[in-house]
């Protein structure tokens, strides 16, 4: 018989130990490389982490900015650059060059001096993710292009393609001529597209305009819509109310102009948000700096003592101060956006 101060043996301690601790199975251990499984759902959604992918405009409202628009933006600033830029370039030396005569070379100049300065805000319209973002500026673009075409084929009598010249103006006459219409297709097709796009209802305004605003853009909008609306229907007669020397193309083509600013300007009264003016901001004072650059330039060619001198420098004036403090208003009101900030 053994003795209880005796110590245990070997085999009965391993037993006692094996019952105590059991040793699992190697089923039972869990597998390093399984996925591990997820979180029960609650009611509460996870939120998205910092650094994600932006709303889709869908989630936003509006229409989402079709690619067309985007294109046909591009292009016209690219256009606008190459064209815009030599008309202007000329206009400034003094000689006169276009696809039509004119008495003077202050209208050349001042087109492209217009041409060259929506372009900037036409490359900032591939920076949109909606419709409602650039529509202030699209659609004043598709009235230069449908009028200005329009213009070139009601006048086709005056190109240097019909009444002949050096090869160079008949040449350039014949590529505006070929160009625009080319442009007034593409952009009456985007702007389908554009609307055949199922929209959502849009979201509260960002940024409304401020209040003491709103009048100077009604009155501002509607002086280059009713002067443009007079120069494009009535040449003959408002070609009076021009400071220089004007001729029927030259009136009308100013025209077109015209009515196309008050259209953007009234536009973005009717918006009421100026972060849905992003692009139209960036093209106004630009538009208003070139425009300035021809008028001090070929200073000698304008009856400054004239009501209508006086005019006109109002406007500009008022088109530089409305872009200049839309941008300001806009950087210091708005949420971070796609366009750039001062």
């Amino acid at each position: 018989m053994a003795n209880a101060s005796d110590p245990p043996r070997p085999d009965a301690t391993e037993r006692q130990s094996r019952t105590a601790h059991p040793v699992p199975e190697p089923s039972a251990l869990p597998d390093a490389t399984a996925e591990p499984e997820p979180a029960p759902a609650t009611g509460t959604p996870t939120p998205p982490e910092r650094g994600g992918p932006p709303a889709s405009p869908a989630a936003e409202g509006g229409r989402p900015l079709t690619a067309g628009v985007v294109m046909l933006a591009t292009t016209v600033a690219v256009v606008s650059v190459l064209v815009g830029g030599l008309l202007m370039a000329v206009g400034l030396t003094g000689h006169v060059f276009g696809a039509w005569r004119s008495p003077e070379s202050l209208t050349p100049g001042l087109i492209g001096a217009s041409m060259l300065g929506t372009a900037p805000g036409l490359f900032a319209v591939s920076r949109a993710r909606a419709w409602h973002e650039v529509r202030t500026l699209v659609l004043p673009l598709a009235i230069v292009l449908v009028g200005l075409f329009a213009v070139s084929l009601l006048n086709a009598g005056r190109l240097y393609i019909a009444r002949g010249g050096s090869v160079v103006p008949v040449l350039f006459s014949l590529g505006w001529l070929f160009v625009l219409g080319v442009l007034c297709v593409f952009a009456l097709v985007a702007l389908a597209w554009q609307y055949v796009v199922p929209a959502r209802p849009l979201g509260p305004r960002g940024a409304p305009l401020p209040a003491w605003s709103k009048p100077a853009l009604a009155v501002l909008g509607s002086a280059w819509l009713g002067i443009g609306a007079g120069l494009l229907t009535r040449p003959g007669f408002w070609s009076g109310f021009v400071p220089w020397g004007t001729g029927r193309v030259d009136a009308q083509a100013l025209g077109v102009w015209a009515l196309a600013l008050g259209v953007g300007v009234l536009g973005a009264l009717a918006e009421d948000d100026l972060t849905r003016t992003g692009p139209a901001l960036i093209a106004l004072p630009c538009t208003a700096l070139t425009v300035t650059v021809v008028l001090a330039c070929r200073a000698s060619a304008v009856h400054w003592h004239s009501g209508p001198a006086l005019s006109l420098v109002c406007m500009v004036a008022g088109l530089l101060f409305a872009g200049a403090s839309g941008r300001v208003l806009l950087t210091r009101t708005a949420p971070a956006g796609p366009w750039p900030r001062s």
